[in-house]
Formats: C-alpha cells, sequence, structure tokens
C-alpha cells in the first residue's frame, strides 16, 4: 500500500526564522536608516551592506559545508547581548551584537573555516556603525589642524595668525570648525583603503600597515585642503575661501590622499589585485 508522502516544512521553517529575525532587527535598521541620512560622518552607510553582501555572496559558493554546533553559542550570546543594548538603546552596540549573531551563523554552517574566509565581510560592516565617538573627537581634530595648517602657511611667508578655532588674515577672520577636522574625510578613506586592501595580494601584516596609513594620510590631505583654503582667502578674500573653494576642496584632498595612497601600496607591495575574488 502506497503511503502519502508529507510536503518538506524546512522551507516553512526557514521562513518563520527569517520572518523572526526580521521582526528583531527592524528597530535598529530604522535607527541605522535615520543615521545614514542625517548623521554627514556616515552617509556612506547605506553602501556597506551592500559592499559586505556582494563579497560574502562572492565567497559563499565556494564554501565547503562543515557545520560546528558551537557557532550556535555565538549566536546565543549575540541574541543576549542585542537584546541587552537594545533595552538601554545603546544601538551602535546593538548593531556590533549583530555582527557576532552572524559570525555565529556562517561559523555554525560553514565551520571555523568558513569564518576565516568570510572574515573581511563581516568585519567591514563595522563601517555602517555610527560610533559616538568619532564625532566628539573632530573638534579637537580640527583643532590640531587648524593649528598646523596655520603653521605651514606661516612658513611659506602667509601673513595669518590662529587662536584656538579662530583664524586672522589681513583681510578676513576665520573659525576652523568642527567640519574641517577630516573626521568624515578618514572614516570614508578608511572605508575604501579597507577594500582596496582585500582586494590586492600581500603579506596580512603589509595590509595592516596599508590600512592603518589611512590615519597619517587623512590628517596629512585635510592638512593641505585648510591650507590652500586659506591661501584661496588670502589671494582672493573670505568669499572665494568658504563660498566656492571650500565645497570642492574635497575632491583636492581626495586626490592628495589617493596619490599618497597608491605610492604607499607600491612602498609596500600591495598594489597587484588579487585574481581569486
Amino acid at each position: 500500500m502506497l503511503e502519502r508522502t508529507r510536503p518538506s516544512t524546512s522551507w516553512l521553517l526557514t521562513a518563520l526564522i527569517l520572518l523572526m529575525g526580521a521582526a528583531l532587527l527592524f528597530p535598529l535598521g530604522r535607527w541605522l536608516a535615520n543615521e545614514w541620512w542625517t548623521n554627514d560622518y556616515y552617509s556612506h552607510g547605506v553602501l556597506v551592506p551592500l559592499v559586505s553582501g556582494f563579497f560574502a555572496w562572492r565567497i559563499i559558493p565556494r564554501l565547503e559545508r562543515g557545520g560546528d554546533n558551537r557557532g550556535l553559542l555565538l549566536v546565543g550570546l549575540g541574541v543576549g547581548l542585542y537584546l541587552y543594548f537594545f533595552a538601554y538603546r545603546a544601538f551602535h552596540l546593538t548593531a556590533l551584537a549583530v555582527i557576532l549573531m552572524l559570525t555565529g551563523i556562517v561559523w555554525t554552517y560553514w565551520g571555523w573555516q568558513g569564518v576565516k574566509q568570510m572574515a573581511f565581510s563581516l568585519a567591514f560592516l563595522l563601517f555602517m556603525i555610527p560610533f559616538p565617538f568619532v564625532e566628539a573627537s573632530s573638534l579637537p581634530l580640527s583643532l590640531f589642524t587648524g593649528q598646523l595648517a596655520t603653521r605651514l602657511m606661516q612658513a611659506l611667508g602667509m601673513d595669518v595668525t590662529v587662536q584656538g578655532a579662530a583664524v586672522t588674515l589681513p583681510n578676513a577672520n576665520l573659525v576652523v570648525g568642527a567640519q574641517c577636522s577630516g573626521v568624515r574625510s578618514i572614516i570614508s578613506l578608511a572605508a575604501l583603503t579597507a577594500i582596496f586592501a582585500y582586494l590586492v595580494e600581500g603579506a596580512w601584516w603589509r595590509k595592516a600597515l596599508l590600512f592603518l596609513a589611512v590615519i597619517p594620510i587623512a590628517v596629512l590631505g585635510n592638512i593641505f585642503r585648510v591650507s590652500s583654503l586659506l591661501w584661496v582667502a588670502d589671494k582672493w578674500g573670505a568669499d572665494a575661501g568658504f563660498t566656492y573653494y571650500h565645497d570642492y576642496s574635497g575632491f583636492a584632498f581626495f586626490a592628495f590622499a589617493f596619490i599618497l595612497l597608491i605610492l604607499t601600496a607600491r612602498l609596500l607591495r600591495c598594489h597587484r589585485i588579487r585574481n581569486d575574488l
């Protein structure tokens, strides 16, 4: 006698898990979307999950299914931390807990070897999280940039003085604000450099040095930007410097930083693109 085969319910279980996960992550997603839309320092954040997902999509087909149930412990820890931080509305820590959960899921499905191969995709998600210390660092960094840029222009013979954030030129009085700190440029350049370091061949320590070089490169690039802005304001007035040049000086910064980045990559022998991605 033939028995009727019961339809598989695995897809129903998968759909239910995905639905519960979406409901759990929705409040965090709404907060992140609002930060990406309103926080100038993290306007690039919406692209981070897309880039991370792209590299994960390229790697997953090559992973061998070697599940490890120890990954479930990490998933459970991530869920617990998510709920705890969410209760206190510490959303940046809640986002870190999500990355922990994703790491545990990869570990569960593909083992520790899968975690190592997916390490970049998981770690790159850090660039989407608006950490509170980033904005707090903008003011002291802007003062540091203003001081060095002014000293540089004085050394080149310009009649300029600085007192705190106030810069005085013969024909204008300027204030070096938080937007001149270069923090936004450092974050964006760090994200681009992380992708670049991942795509090129080279020993891990060379790639690490290349990534760490972002900080001095970005600081030097921003000093170059502020110095050139002071030069324009001195030659053609504050309106020319802050109404016209200021809006387009970002291009000069990225051109300067990109040249330094390429030179650093060549110095570290990290300039050939990998052929396994």
